[in-house]
């Protein structure tokens, strides 16, 4: 395993372009057959859609779209018949084409009906028009060709879900894309900033921003169509004038049974790599509770011994701060604290994304001890004695899965109090298409590449290290896992009892850390301390205190969408 050579995927022409398009290292296995899940279709009520990730290149907002500064614009093609596009695609010219549009189609006829009576009116229709919205002629040739930014004008109770772009100055035809009934449609949101410009002739200021529903997470309908927003003079406050698509069957049927989830992780678990000078390693549950850890409670500090099923924690509830776990007070604190590698495994919780069009699995790692942190600035390295210290670490990352394929979309990298998703064409790759997790020294957070990692400020040079390397510390989650949760599976996942276990899986020690910094910032230079203690003031709560974190089941993402 270590002696493994790392990959970056594979790039290839698109059918449709001179750009290099992505593709996984391996090609996809044969899933496990069973319901909708990899079929290339979803059904979401009146409406089926495709997934398209073959495109035409229309426009760059460099004068080659080859050219790595900037992004592109591109139509989908090899659409199926009977399918229409619902507007056109983005991305950035400095990364190889990985990403996708919906493409949809009409299930229902005139004579249909639904739990509201007969429909009158069928789920797609073109646009009335097409409105303006920016061009790029800036009356000096600096675009060659210009482009045009249009919006679709949807007829009355129908919505718009894309904008399309030509280099030709004449409106596009009616039939480019088409419009969706409003009852088939949810609420969108911009985010990501992909393009910031204007034209200088006509001194319009433009932006272009990748969307997304505003219902996501676990129970959110909200589906991503894949497409972009733009505008020019546009506040954040207003409605969009784009929608996205709503999944209202209420089964869910793109997501993969138990089969296909275990085919999943055998084929894409990271391996997950731990720092060579790493001595906080991870451990199971199971070892955790059969070494000692105690239950306390209020009035009871020194506990009682833990089930190795956990089957005596206190269930369900909040985190109402009567009970807590924590070490024993003999020399078997220290063995604890160390963890054990031989015995880590993965615990899956395996959950619907972006209305049952993707599946996110969380992958969580558990380790019995935080342990201090370091602190740069500049070229200078400080060991802290016991900032970041907790009994009880809670750390994942999510491989979020298109249920059209089953193709591996990104991975979210949890990094304390906040996390980046990674798009696959940036992953690193062992062994087929398994991705590497780098998991940081002392403080286990997540991330994509070695290297270290500022949690703080990069441009002062100054923060908490999180460093990541490779070395022959490792778990393989592909084979070392347990499902602990999906609910959607109903009664065929068990969940384990520890999971319903919602209080602190550490004491609350607080120490002067504080002014541990409070000297450190002392010794900076005047024109920067300001700069450096707003810094220190927003980092996170478990830096002033040992804290131990609460269960999977508490955090907000356990339901919610990670954080984008």
């Amino acid at each position: 395993m270590v002696g493994c050579k790392f990959m970056y995927g594979n790039y290839s022409k698109n059918n449709s372009s001179d750009d290099d398009t992505f593709s996984l290292p391996a090609p996809l296995p044969q899933w496990p057959q069973g319901q909708g899940f990899s079929t290339g279709k979803i059904r979401l009520r009146e409406i089926e859609v495709a997934e398209i990730t073959t495109f035409e290149f229309i426009w760059s907002s460099h004068s080659s779209h080859n050219n790595k500064k900037g992004v592109a614009f591109y139509k989908p093609v090899g659409i199926p018949e009977g399918f229409f596009s619902l507007g056109h695609y983005c991305q950035p010219n400095n990364k190889p084409l990985h990403g996708f549009v919906l493409v949809a189609r009409d299930l229902a006829t005139s004579n249909s009906v639904n739990d509201t009576g007969p429909v009158c009116s069928p789920a797609l229709l073109p646009p009335c028009d097409y409105s303006l919205v920016w061009k790029s002629d800036d009356g000096i040739g600096n675009y060659e060709p210009p482009g045009y930014f249009w919006l679709p004008e949807s007829p009355p109770r129908y919505k718009a879900l894309g904008f399309v772009v030509t280099n030709m100055p004449g409106k596009p035809d009616w039939a480019d894309v088409k419009c969706v009934r409003e009852d088939l449609v949810d609420k969108s949101e911009s985010c990501g900033l992909l393009l910031e410009t204007y034209s200088k002739f006509h001194k319009i200021p433009f932006e272009v921003r990748r969307t997304r529903p505003c219902h996501r997470g676990m129970l959110g309908r909200g589906v991503s169509t894949g497409t972009f927003f733009c505008a020019s003079l546009w506040n954040a406050g207003e409605e969009m004038p784009i929608s996205c698509l709503k999944n209202s069957d209420p089964d869910l049927r793109a997501m993969p049974n138990l089969d296909q989830i275990h085919s999943l992780i055998r084929h894409y678990g990271p391996t997950v790599f731990f720092h060579p000078k790493e001595v906080y390693l991870p451990s199971s549950i199971s070892w955790f509770f059969e070494n000692g850890v105690r239950l306390c409670k209020v009035g009871q500090p020194k506990g009682e011994s833990v089930d190795p099923d956990g089957s005596n924690l206190p269930a369900g509830g909040s985190n109402d701060g009567e009970f807590w776990l924590d070490f024993p007070t003999d020399d078997q604190r220290e063995v604890i604290k160390h963890g054990n590698l031989e015995s880590a495994e993965l615990y899956v919780h395996v959950k619907p994304a972006l209305g049952g069009t993707f599946t996110d699995i969380a992958m969580w790692v558990f380790s019995p001890f935080n342990g201090p942190a370091t602190f740069k600035i500049g070229p200078t390295n400080i060991a802290l004695s016991r900032t970041g210290e907790h009994v009880g670490d809670w750390e994942h990352f999510t491989l979020r899965i298109s249920n059209f394929t089953g193709r591996l979309d990104s991975i979210y990298f949890s990094q304390h109090s906040g996390g980046v998703w990674i798009d696959a064409s940036d992953l690193e790759f062992i062994e087929g298409n398994r991705a590497i997790v780098y998991s940081s020294k002392n403080g286990h957070a997540s991330y994509p590449h070695p290297g270290t990692y500022l949690q703080g400020s990069s441009k002062l040079g100054v923060g908490i290290r999180n460093d990541c390397a490779r070395s022959k510390l490792y778990v393989d989650s592909s084979t070392r896992y347990q499902i602990i949760a999906a609910e959607y599976l109903g009664t065929s996942v068990s969940e384990p009892c520890w999971l319903q276990f919602m209080r602190e899986w550490g004491p609350k020690i607080v120490y002067g850390s504080r002014k541990e910094l409070d000297k450190l910032i002392k010794r900076l230079p005047l024109m920067i301390r300001g700069s450096v203690r707003n810094l220190f003031n927003k980092l996170p709560a478990e830096l002033s205190g040992e804290e131990g974190p609460t269960g999977p089941k508490e955090k907000n993402n356990w339901f919610g969408d990670e954080s984008w």
